[in-house]
């Protein structure tokens, strides 16, 4: 897959020498409603034989336009992670543009002008949601106006899980609340994270559970405080193992929120070791304990939980 990462003007070494087929979107997540849209494109590309383009943006809507705090937006998927996930979904091209201010201040037909038809689209296609301005005014139902019959325009339709609408939003909702499960059937895969093992206060290795403190990535997404059975990958070997987002409450009360992971099966030196995670179940929420016994006797409850999923669902093999 090429990516391409627009500087706004547009370029004539961003355009593609022929047509192409354009999906538009910002694709945080890219979740199932967004694998339908890329789906849609990727049939109008192979039915006409034209590379399959998919526009995204460097920066969230919600920061340009909502006030959003750049150092603090969180993602759920960083640049890296969307592009996997798009040449994963067959994307032969994708484009990101960057939001300088003079972008943001594009209206309608000058987006339409400079980048649809710039980027030489025969054919676009967006969720029936999308918007590139103002939305009562820049949305699927006036861009046939701004198109001037110069590109065809695909629509998708809403794709909705429990008849409620799969989008970005819903699947945060579902992170905030700790609730991986339902995050993974709205997105159509196992959330990711990513970080680097970093030293902690080793006070799971004297309770017989010694854990790996994980620093993920600034702007990615963490579920929200529990327990959970994952999997790690360290050297491009998967382990199985239970996380802990949470305070440590048993130890004391104004914690910091961090990430522990307790490997199974895995013994060498991770500190400093980039890591991926992958969050597959929720087990149970934080329990501040009277005690370490208690602590102990749960652990060991958490980690048969976590085994038996993993071997429930072949995450291992």
């Amino acid at each position: 897959m090429q990516q391409i990462d627009i500087i706004p003007p547009l370029k004539d070494t961003d355009v593609n020498a022929s047509p192409i087929v354009l999906v538009l979107g910002f694709f945080d997540g890219v979740h199932r409603g967004h694998q339908a849209v890329i789906a849609a494109g990727r049939a109008e590309a192979d039915k006409r034989h034209l590379p399959l383009a998919v526009m995204t943006f460097n920066e969230h809507p919600a920061i340009v336009y909502g006030g959003a705090d750049p150092a603090t937006f969180t993602y759920l998927s960083t640049k890296q992670r969307k592009a996997e996930l798009m040449a994963a979904n067959h994307v032969d091209i994708l484009y990101t543009v960057h939001f300088t201010p003079e972008f943001a201040k594009l209206d309608p037909q000058s987006f339409v002008d400079q980048y649809l038809v710039g980027l030489n689209a025969a054919v676009v296609v967006a969720g029936f949601d999308y918007t590139y301005g103002k939305k009562d005014i820049a949305n699927m139902t006036t861009l046939p106006r701004y198109a001037q019959d110069r590109f065809e325009i695909v629509e998708v339709r809403q794709q909705s899980e429990d008849a409620i609408k799969i989008s970005s939003t819903r699947v945060r909702a579902a992170l905030a609340q700790a609730n991986v499960d339902l995050a993974n059937e709205l997105l159509g895969y196992t959330y990711t994270t990513t970080g680097v093992v970093v030293h902690g206060e080793a006070r799971g290795r004297t309770l017989g559970f010694p854990t790996a403190n994980i620093e993920s990535g600034a702007h990615e997404t963490l579920p929200g405080i529990g327990i959970f059975t994952v999997t790690m990958v360290v050297d491009g070997k998967t382990y199985g193992g239970m996380a802990s987002v949470g305070r440590n409450v048993t130890f004391g009360n104004h914690r910091p929120v961090t990430l522990e992971i307790n490997l199974f099966d895995f013994d060498g030196d991770l500190y400093g070791k980039d890591v991926v995670v992958r969050w597959y179940h929720y087990l149970r929420g934080e329990i501040k304990f009277a005690g370490v016994d208690g602590l102990i006797e749960q652990l060991k409850q958490d980690e048969r939980n976590s085994r038996a999923y993993l071997d429930e669902h072949n995450l291992l093999k």
